[in-house]
């Protein structure tokens, strides 16, 4: 379900919570209150914070305030795009996902977090030259 409008970013992420998701309904119960739930609570707080970026316009360099708080949340994601990758290797080692599958998660971080710099430097080449 693809809205208009809606960010590459925005509909690599939800792919990859999707992914997460699919995944982690099928590791060990031991794994369930660990490293599934903050596995699954880490790409949703990436999405939050994108929802949050792309919320704020920014017309012009005038808005310096607004340019900052899109990019706290910009950056925000970015740290959970790093702990996500970081427990999803624990949760490998730890056998709750499969080695292929932790393969995948890191190809699909890996591409929002590419697609999320080019967002930031997007928006820091049109406001700043």
């Amino acid at each position: 379900m693809k809205k208009e409008n809606e960010l590459g970013i925005m509909i690599k992420c939800r792919k990859l919570i999707e992914y997460i998701f699919s995944v982690t309904e099928r590791s060990p119960k031991k794994f369930r209150f660990t490293i599934v739930s903050k596995l699954q609570n880490e790409v949703l707080s990436i999405m939050e914070n994108l929802i949050r970026a792309n919320e704020i316009f920014i017309k012009d360099k005038s808005q310096v305030e607004k340019y900052k708080k899109r990019l706290d949340y910009q950056e925000e994601a970015m740290i959970h795009m790093k702990v996500l990758s970081y427990m999803a290797m624990i949760a490998r080692e730890q056998e709750c996902i499969l080695p292929k599958q932790y393969e995948q998660i890191a190809i699909q971080v890996a591409e929002c977090r590419r697609m999320l710099w080019a967002w930031m430097l997007s928006d820091k080449k049109r406001l700043w030259g």
